[in-house]
């Protein structure tokens, strides 16, 4: 056994019982429809909404919002890049993407967030190092509020997850708000079906 295994099986059998969740408790909702909420949110965190309902071409939707971009790295099925994720040895190699594309497990209509995970990024560092990035949702896959969230505990059994709510975002020299400061420089929310 190394040292390292030894430590850990030490730190393990010094842990205490594992105790139930607390429950977590409802507010009353929002009484707007859930979308209208998760745009507001979304917008006010300053991310985008665009409503493909009906087309059915989240490839076409990309391409049209990107003109200019000249690499495109999807993480789903739908969107059709020119990076392919196989490709990636090294997260670093992500550096050159224009848009990342992945799609979202669900929305939270309260805080305008997504939640996503190592599965929807296939490599965490595409949510991160792309310089756009789109999320595809499902509408009818949007929750009220975080509350609501935590009670889905199947989502959240992931190596890594993360709620997005906006591009990356700071304000702390001279209280200047600048996007795409320490990530991504746009975030773009797509509704379209699963």
């Amino acid at each position: 056994m190394s040292t390292r295994d030894d430590i850990l099986a030490r730190v393990r059998s010094k842990q205490p019982a594992p105790q139930p969740l607390p429950d977590v408790p409802l507010f009353k909702p929002d009484p707007r429809p859930l979308l209208e909420q998760f745009e507001a949110g979304l917008v006010r965190m300053g991310g985008k909404f665009v409503n493909s309902a009906g087309t059915g071409d989240a490839d076409a939707v990309v391409r049209r919002l990107f003109p200019d971009a000249k690499v495109i790295c999807s993480a789903t099925p739908e969107v059709t890049g020119n990076r392919l994720l196989a490709t990636v040895g090294l997260p670093a190699d992500l550096d050159d993407v224009d848009v990342g594309v992945v799609r979202a497990a669900f929305g939270v209509a309260e805080t305008g967030s997504v939640w996503l995970t190592d599965t929807a990024f296939g490599v965490s560092a595409l949510g991160f190092l792309s310089q756009h990035l789109v999320v595809l949702l499902d509408t009818e896959r949007l929750l009220p509020g975080l509350q609501q969230a935590y009670r889905q505990r199947q989502w959240f059994d992931a190596r890594y997850g993360v709620f997005l709510t906006g591009p990356s975002a700071t304000a702390d020299i001279e209280g200047v708000l600048i996007h795409g400061a320490q990530g991504v420089r746009s975030l773009t929310v797509i509704g379209m079906p699963a």
